[in-house]
């Protein structure tokens, strides 16, 4: 009996399996050959209980899309009203204050470059600083013609080499004078004269500080020559003050260019976790368009460069050109007491200028410290380059006492150096944003 129900039951689910098939045939479904049916509708709910939950789920997703609508608006809204209130702010500093000269700066915390003339102790753009020295020595040749003169060929002239040939030429010259002063010849310099004019001539303010020491421009008849030429000539009043002359001659072979020389903006910070924050104007990078195109060039071969090996030496390498870019950097020095001192440098400028810079504002600049970068090693190569050190366009430094030192000082006295600044420079402390 057994064996006959189990036979019908098979019997039946062989029959409701549906049609036969060969092995062979590919069973996939065609989703072209699949019937179209219709979705079935969804009941609605039908109790008390199904309709207060199917009230609450709807009220729930409602609250939930207008907040996520707000908080995709809420961003924007933001930018838009500090942009205005910022346009606001700049229309009504205009409209209080005309003029730049009057109005009263807001603490800010952008590294800009300023320069000091070192004539006039005057703060100075970069644009600013040829200008500005220019007309200072054009008003000093006014007053002191042989000073102006001097300085003009040290600074107008930028091939130091044709300045050094020049200036030793001229003191060849005044040497004839003064060591022969009976003979006319030394005292007068033909301008047509093929050194004066490949050495000297060719210097701005050569000619002015002939002029100036006591040369005359005279017309001279040439032996041999129908044609008379121009030549300086030492006046008699001069020739007769050789002490003078040869102060002149000393004070132009030891001159050196007037350049303006770099503020280095020290500035104290109070305690930030925004020590390690930058901002930096355009100043601080030294590429034109012409290197702008060419540093894209060279972004596609160093993808190619990638995919090289390349050794330790040659990868130094293109990190030492790459610091090359850099014109100035901005070092800030983390203090044992949290403030933070900050400074302006070249970016070329060695270690050395920047320890300096910092003993002149210890309270006691007698002991010894060290500069840590930020992965813990000591600055102690002086004579490095700041950008050779990688501490460019700027960089975050620690300062610590010397700790043999500072081990001392504590057993003798008991304490340590807590106050490093000078107290005077803490009183212009400003906040770091």
């Amino acid at each position: 009996m057994k064996k006959f129900f189990q036979g019908i039951k098979s019997d039946i689910k062989f029959k409701t399996a549906g049609p036969g098939h060969k092995l062979s045939e590919d069973r996939r479904e065609d989703p072209t050959q699949r019937p179209n049916e219709p979705p079935k509708p969804r009941k609605p709910p039908t109790g008390e209980a199904q309709i207060a939950a199917a009230t609450a789920a709807m009220a729930r997703i409602e609250s939930q899309q207008v907040k996520s609508k707000v908080l995709a608006k809420d961003p924007i809204k933001a930018q838009v009203k500090k942009e205005l209130e910022a346009a606001l702010e700049k229309e009504e500093a205009k409209s209080l204050n005309g003029s730049t000269e009057s109005r009263v700066k807001e603490p800010t915390t952008v590294c800009n470059i300023l320069f000091r003339c070192p004539l006039t102790s005057a703060l100075l753009k970069k644009e600013e600083r040829e200008r500005h020295i220019a007309e200072v020595l054009q008003t000093l040749s006014a007053t002191d013609p042989t000073s102006g003169s001097i300085m003009k060929i040290h600074t107008f002239n930028k091939d130091r080499e044709k300045v050094k040939v020049g200036v030793e030429t001229i003191g060849k010259y005044l040497d004839n004078i003064i060591n022969h002063p009976e003979e006319k010849k030394y005292s007068s310099i033909r301008l047509s004269n093929k050194v004066f004019q490949d050495r000297i001539s060719c210097l701005e303010g050569a000619l002015e500080f002939f002029e100036a020491i006591g040369f005359e421009r005279e017309t001279q008849a040439v032996p041999g020559q129908e044609a008379q030429e121009e030549f300086l000539v030492l006046s008699s009043t001069a020739l007769e003050r050789l002490d003078t002359l040869q102060n002149y001659k000393d004070a132009l072979l030891t001159a050196e260019p007037v350049r303006a020389t770099l503020e280095r903006q020290a500035r104290i910070f109070t305690p930030s976790i925004q020590a390690a924050h930058f901002d930096l104007p355009d100043d601080f990078y030294n590429l034109t368009a012409e290197e702008i195109k060419r540093e894209q060039r060279q972004r596609a071969e160093a993808v190619e460069r990638n995919a090289v090996l390349r050794t330790k030496a040659m990868r130094e390498r293109e990190e030492q050109r790459e610091m090359k870019k850099y014109n100035y950097t901005v070092i800030r020095i983390r203090l044992p007491d949290g403030y933070i001192l900050q400074g302006m440098f070249y970016a070329r400028e060695r270690v050395s200028a920047l320890l300096e810079f910092v003993r002149e504002r210890l309270q006691n600049d007698w002991l010894p410290f060290e500069l840590l970068v930020p992965c813990g090693q000591k600055l102690d190569t002086e004579e490095a380059a700041l950008n050779e050190c990688g501490l460019v366009p700027s960089a975050l430094l620690t300062f610590r006492w010397d700790v043999a030192v500072m081990t001392d000082i504590k057993a003798a006295v008991g304490t340590g150096a807590d106050n490093v600044l000078k107290p005077e420079l803490l009183t212009t402390a400003e906040t770091l944003f």
